[in-house]
């Protein structure tokens, strides 16, 4: 008798899907639990709110009185983690099914509405794991996309009120490699730097940003008899685009711009159908001179981009100083015109 040998695949798929669905219920229905207690506490507290120190006491009290029987989920830590966890959701239906408790505890941690709102919005678009939110946060990667674009902009893109139409606005610069694992003091070659990227290539496309998908290593390309190597091909769903990534460990020069200006080109002209839109290339490099990326390139193009990386992750005050340094920059500006 023949039997689809797809019969036994679909059903280990449907189990494999219900279990994650279940899990995936209990979780959100935990983290209903402790909203609703951390309101309780909060009604409880407004009550005995001529004592000063009432809220310490009976989350003291609660505490003893709970953890006997419902173990360390009723430590005073956890009790006061409900409690604020209530006062910076106060409204329940606002509580995204698609985040864990594990999520939501980190986000607790930001004390910015829009920054806390970006994380949601791209934490729930992209499925993060809690380890990738984590990741993204202590990157700092609101600020780092604060560098580039408005803050209007970066939460439109991340609620999907607006599609990105500039590369600006989901490619980042610096770009934070730390998870490649290699030395900023030590000596390596391009190919190594390649090589790292594409064995850590789930973490490099989560740094990369919103809708990456990797196409190719070393494309060769024919160009009238000359052979050329591409390093790095993504393709990005939200520009509909190819994406061409160079990398250059040494210095940024223009020689490096006009070569992957031909790569952009070739694709352009070769690769891209009619109805995608033009290709984007990035220089990828260890430092970058920005007035030579300036005066290499036609103005107004938004074709090539240079973005710096970084091998270690930078403080929130360093790239808030920076945020800092770039508006006062646009504000000097916009008083000289």
């Amino acid at each position: 008798m023949l039997i689809n040998e797809s019969l036994i695949s679909d059903i280990k798929s449907i189990i494999a899907q219900s279990k994650e669905n279940a899990v995936r219920a209990v979780d959100h229905q935990r983290t209903l639990m402790y909203w609703h207690i951390g309101k309780r506490i909060f009604e409880e507290e407004q009550e005995g709110k001529n004592r000063a120190d009432y809220g310490t006491y009976l989350i003291k009290y609660l505490s003893k009185q709970l953890q006997p029987e419902f173990g360390s989920g009723f430590s005073v830590r956890q009790i006061n983690l409900y409690r604020q966890f209530y006062r910076t959701f106060p409204i329940v239906h606002a509580l995204r099914a698609q985040l864990s408790w594990t999520q939501y505890k980190l986000l607790l941690s930001v004390d910015n509405e829009d920054k806390r709102q970006f994380y949601i919005a791209e934490a729930v678009k992209n499925n993060w794991t809690s380890r990738q939110l984590e990741r993204q946060m202590y990157s700092s990667l609101y600020e780092r996309l604060l560098l580039s674009n408005d803050k209007v902009s970066v939460l439109a893109v991340a609620r999907n009120e607006k599609l990105p139409s500039d590369a600006k606005e989901i490619i980042k610069d610096p770009m934070v490699l730390e998870f490649l694992g290699l030395k900023r003091d030590s000596s390596y070659y391009e190919k190594d730097l390649e090589s790292s990227i594409i064995t850590h290539l789930q973490d490099f496309l989560l740094e990369l940003g919103n809708g990456f998908s990797f196409v190719a290593r070393q494309k060769r390309i024919h160009i009238e008899g000359d052979e050329f190597f591409v390093d790095l091909v993504f393709y990005n769903r939200l520009l509909q685009c190819f994406i061409i990534i160079e990398i250059k460990t040494a210095k940024l020069t223009h020689q490096d711009i006009g070569q992957l200006q031909m790569y952009v080109n070739y694709y352009d002209r070769i690769e891209k159908l009619s109805h995608e839109n033009k290709t984007i290339g990035i220089l990828l490099c260890a430092s970058k001179n920005d007035a030579v990326v300036k005066f290499t390139l036609p103005e107004d193009q938004q074709q090539i981009v240079a973005s710096q990386y970084e091998l270690y992750l930078p403080t929130e005050k360093q790239l808030l100083d920076e945020v800092k340094k770039e508006m006062e920059i646009l504000r000097n500006e916009e008083d000289s015109e």
